[in-house]
């Protein structure tokens, strides 16, 4: 279960009484004034002032039931904590605070992260039989193998939204939606080969890996505006608060690694330092991972990696694994953007 639907469980359960509510995040803590900020989604931070009888509950990531928060000390909450924050009449002095601690969040995702590692597999769909999703076939010494997907109305099926990089977004669909070349990741019961899964579980979307020469950078707008690739036409890249940005160094090397010593991009790019778009100048290459858009022209960043011609230059090499691009989406599943198209 995603975090946001963990907090709308916490608003279900909650019963209080009909006055206003926050759900954010604690972006600052002033303990001597016993005064936090609370940012929610897509809002500005809202003040909140606790008094000595305001009550303050703590509740694991998962629980729905009020019944299993545990009281703290107002003392123990912390910025990036979750908070469900209910408020006297007058909108700022709180009468209880629900706390998911940004500890709890972290353990809990870090643990989902390795289950889906553990019990998922990912690809691009090749073909689709029956409840049966084909993967495009993976080179191994001993021969090419085909991963599969088995989906079934248990499965709980996901796609991504256009012009969104968050896996929360990510809305209810159904198998017939999944088409050929879309990337999907599940997981379920894993075969003993590890090569197919009885999907539970399951997301997948249309993304896009774009490349191109910067032609301009929009600071205010957090735009970047991009010859393409290929067809030469401008393309413009949105960054948001979830966008990523790495910057490859001027000296990247050749960036081997794995098997034999080819090119192992994802390597490369896992290592890489994080970068900022006031460093983005006109003239310089990027490469975008990105959801697929509303319009052919622009397009909502996933991951923007910039000085990025050794990264083309190693996408475009014929043979080995130095042709595909994989860029980890940050959505809490682990999907990849593969493929430089």
């Amino acid at each position: 279960m995603t975090i946001p639907a963990l907090l709308v469980s916490m608003v279900l359960v909650f019963q209080a009484p009909a006055t206003k509510s926050v759900l954010g995040t604690v972006t600052s803590f002033n303990k001597e004034a016993n005064a936090l900020e609370v940012k929610a989604e897509n809002a500005s931070p809202v003040p909140v002032k606790l008094l000595s009888n305001t009550a303050v509950q703590r509740i694991a990531p998962g629980e729905t039931s009020l019944a299993k928060a545990t009281p703290i000390s107002a003392t123990e909450i912390a910025t990036g904590d979750r908070v469900l924050v209910n408020f006297a009449a007058n909108g700022s002095d709180a009468l209880r605070v629900v706390v998911m601690a940004a500890s709890d969040l972290a353990k809990r995702d870090d643990a989902d992260r390795q289950d889906w590692t553990k019990r998922g597999i990912s690809g691009i769909v090749a073909a689709k039989s029956g409840n049966q999703i084909l993967l495009q076939k993976q080179k191994t010494p001993a021969g090419d193998i085909q991963p599969a997907i088995t989906v079934s109305d248990k499965t709980k099926l996901r796609r991504y939204s256009p012009d969104s990089v968050k896996f929360a977004d990510a809305t209810a669909s159904k198998p017939d939606e999944i088409n050929v070349g879309d990337q999907i990741r599940a997981r379920g019961t894993k075969s003993s080969d590890g090569m197919k899964v009885d999907a539970e579980e399951a997301v997948f979307g249309t993304f896009l890996t774009k490349a191109g020469s910067v032609i301009s950078t929009d600071l205010a707008a957090k735009e970047i505006t991009i010859k393409e690739l290929g067809s030469g036409k401008p393309l413009t890249i949105k960054l948001t608060a979830d966008s990523g940005i790495k910057q490859m160094p001027t000296a990247a090397g050749d960036g081997r690694g794995g098997a034999a010593g080819a090119p192992n991009i994802a390597q490369l790019v896992d290592r890489l330092p994080g970068g900022r778009i006031e460093d983005i100048k006109p003239g310089t290459s990027v490469v975008v991972s990105s959801t697929k858009g509303s319009t052919a022209d622009k397009v909502t960043a996933i991951l923007v990696i910039a000085n990025a011609d050794a990264l083309i230059r190693m996408a475009s090499t014929p043979s080995g694994r130095g042709g595909t691009l994989v860029f980890g989406a940050g959505d809490g599943a682990g999907l990849s953007v593969l493929g430089l198209q």
